[in-house]
């Protein structure tokens, strides 16, 4: 099968604090614009959630931290993942088996590809060669070749399905491009996928319920969110094969990661303990912990460094989080279910 995927032409927000500033400029006549540079704020973008049980997806003012309105899009959108050329933010419909194209900087939609198999989870390659989706409902990994569109964008070719365990959940690829590695939730089992030959290069048994992975950036360690569980286990991905070296006590329902952009610190969210660990991939140890009420799921980390924005899962809301106090510092209510949550302005993903 062959999936082109394209975007139309990039569309910048108007940035009205500036047209502000040069209104009053012209009026004082004595403000340079060197100060009026300086003092105009960095670019601001929306900020997405996805309402998995009503099938839009939350366009969120950042700075008056409002819901703006609500886009349709397939049966259950879980996650998003953004394109190579960051034009187009991918919206994975699980239940239409579908993805819808966003512009990131307006939340306009663009385009829908059919004809993707129960996309729930989803993953490009650094190096933007594979496309990796995991089909939660009919176990199995598809691999996409991903090539650049001259139009914009990327097209797409099955390259292989791959059979898995029971509920295939969180896909993790190296910074090689080489290993795509995907937990297993419902067959407590962790695979790693061959890009290169689309085989199994080898299937472990893991604890309760792994939902999300995360690598560290040297590839050497695989860390595992256990929801069934209070811990996250660490592999060692190395050698040839895996090896348990640590379980990580976090709090109950360790389930999605998100790096805190140091190339140190690992998030966690603990979905039933409402907190979120903050996880030192150095000692791999707990170092801080955050609360995080109403069943807190996917997160990002804003590029100011210190704002955690998360879906809580079960109270219809986006939290925010200030790392410095330790507090909830807002809630956006949104709609039923809320899971994946993203914005262009964030933190650094290692």
């Amino acid at each position: 099968m062959n999936f082109s995927l394209f975007s139309s032409s990039r569309r910048e927000l108007v940035r009205r604090p500036l047209g502000a500033m040069l209104h009053i400029g012209l009026l004082w006549g004595l403000v340079s614009s060197t100060a009026l540079a300086q003092s105009a704020p960095a670019p601001q973008h929306p900020i997405f959630a996805l309402n998995s049980l009503d099938a839009t997806i939350s366009i969120i003012d950042p700075v008056s931290f409002k819901e703006l309105r609500r886009v349709p899009t397939g049966k259950e959108p879980h996650h998003l993942y953004l394109s190579p050329d960051e034009k187009s933010l991918l919206v994975a419909n699980a239940l239409s088996d579908s993805l819808t194209l966003l512009d990131p900087r307006t939340g306009q939609v663009q385009r829908v590809i059919d004809g993707i198999s129960d996309p729930y989870q989803l993953r490009f390659s650094p190096d933007m060669k594979w496309l990796v989706t995991v089909a939660n409902r009919l176990d199995h990994v598809d691999i996409y070749r991903s090539t650049p569109n001259p139009a914009g964008g990327v097209n797409l070719t099955l390259a292989k399905r791959v059979p898995s365990g029971k509920t295939p959940s969180h896909v993790y690829i190296d910074t090689r491009s080489t290993v795509a590695y995907v937990s297993m939730q419902d067959s407590d089992e962790l695979v790693a996928v061959d890009l290169a030959t689309q085989a199994l290069r080898w299937k472990i048994k893991v604890g309760k319920m792994p939902a999300d992975v995360f690598l560290t950036p040297d590839d050497k360690q695989l860390l595992v969110a256990l929801t069934g569980d209070s811990v996250v286990e660490v592999y060692d991905v190395s050698g040839a094969k895996p090896v348990l070296s640590k379980r990580i006590k976090t709090a109950d329902g360790a389930h999605a990661f998100r790096a805190w952009g140091d190339k140190r610190h690992v998030l966690v969210s603990n979905r039933v303990a409402n907190t979120i660990s903050k996880i030192d991939m150095q000692t791999m140890t707990v170092v801080d912990n955050y609360p995080a009420p109403g069943g807190p799921d996917c997160m990002d980390f804003l590029a100011d460094g210190k704002t955690i924005m998360v879906t809580s899962r079960w109270a219809r809301k986006v939290t925010f989080i200030d790392t410095t106090t330790r507090k909830v510092v807002r809630q956006v209510p949104v709609g039923r279910s809320p899971h994946g949550v993203w914005t262009l302005d964030h933190a650094p993903r290692q």
